[in-house]
């Protein structure tokens, strides 16, 4: 696809993951509209493209009907990434703010299909497998895309939130002819991640010198932890190559426990900023842990849209380490800590 001269629209464009995906589809030479209503979304995320006129921003809740008509006139492609949503501890304890996923998707997908957007691209999750699938730790499982069920049994209300999306523009796709992909993330980190998701706080721990150093559940459960970067040449991939609804994975292969994530965000800090850091490990079994063992099959991924990956977690997390120590200020992160922020949006 070419993306230059296309008319664009990024949900949630000023968030995390975003607002990369604004920067390279600028980039690309697309003439993006971002709509977000920063509540976790930050201006200074995408500020540039604003001041340069390259960039049409709209500061607009989309649980509002009128400003979702309005934001989708016009608009080829539609990269829907707005949300409620946070890190680990948001998506269980927050169920009745997740719930409004419901209806803001809703709005989108129905006022896509009435303005004849093209097509949507959706940030779907890794939340919308069977949690029962995902119990052992000792299992080697890796999560294809036709695993999602029936029977279903996604991650608290947020994973059934983005699974309803799904079916949704399945069924429009079906039903109205509206092109659209699926885009299921796995543990996003990188550049402007935020401390309620596990690794920028582990790396926030580090950069406060927390002694003892703390994770949450027992440490022994596994992720697949995927760059920003790769993430988001991943959805454009999606969006260029999927026309039917179909489910890609975005997410690694590599299988991680927290512990050893935790070690690797130590090792580096310890190298590379605070040679004397040798904090104590204490684990937490009473804090939000989420399923024990959660990996992505990116077989599929790999074969559709080639290779679309091109970080490990190891090169990823040390530039994303970097990143961090180099830009933040050790008040403000220490009063996300003394304000127990981690369960809440930031």
């Amino acid at each position: 696809m070419n993306w230059n001269g296309k008319n664009i629209l990024v949900t949630g464009g000023a968030s995390f993951i975003g607002s990369h995906l604004v920067d390279s589809l600028v980039a690309l030479g697309a003439q993006v509209r971002v709509v977000d209503n920063l509540s976790s979304g930050r201006l200074s995320n995408i500020n540039g493209h604003i001041e340069s006129g390259k960039i049409e921003f709209i500061k607009g809740d989309l649980l509002d009907q009128n400003v979702t008509k309005e934001v989708v006139k016009d608009i080829d492609v539609l990269f829907h990434l707005a949300a409620d949503h946070g890190g680990r501890g948001y998506v269980d304890l927050h169920n009745v703010a997740c719930a409004r996923n419901l209806r803001m998707d809703n709005l989108v997908f129905d006022g896509a299909a009435k303005a004849g957007v093209k097509k949507v691209v959706f940030a779907s999750s890794g939340c919308v497998y069977p949690n029962y699938k995902q119990q052992d730790v000792k299992s080697e499982l890796y999560l294809k895309e036709e695993d999602v069920g029936p029977p279903y049994d996604a991650d608290n209300m947020y994973g059934w939130a983005k699974l309803m999306a799904e079916l949704t523009l399945k069924s429009m796709h079906k039903e109205l002819g509206l092109k659209s992909a699926l885009c299921r993330y796995f543990t996003v980190y990188g550049e402007r991640g935020v401390e309620n998701h596990a690794v920028i706080a582990m790396i926030a721990r580090a950069f406060t010198r927390k002694n003892p150093f703390e994770v949450w559940g027992t440490g022994e459960q596994i992720r697949n932890w995927t760059y920003v970067g790769d993430i988001v040449r991943g959805t454009i991939l999606a969006a260029e190559k999927i026309d039917d609804g179909g489910a890609v994975n975005l997410g690694t292969n590599e299988r991680i426990r927290v512990l050893d994530a935790a070690k690797m965000v130590i090792d580096h800090v310890k190298s590379n900023y605070y040679p004397d850091y040798l904090p104590e490990l204490r684990t937490l079994p009473h804090m939000p842990t989420g399923p024990l063992n959660r990996v992505a099959d990116n077989d599929f991924s790999k074969k559709l849209l080639g290779n679309w990956q091109k970080r490990s977690f190891k090169e990823g997390l040390h530039q994303t380490i970097n990143w961090y120590f180099n830009t933040k200020q050790h008040g403000v992160v220490e009063e996300i800590f003394r304000k127990n922020q981690l369960t809440e949006r930031l």
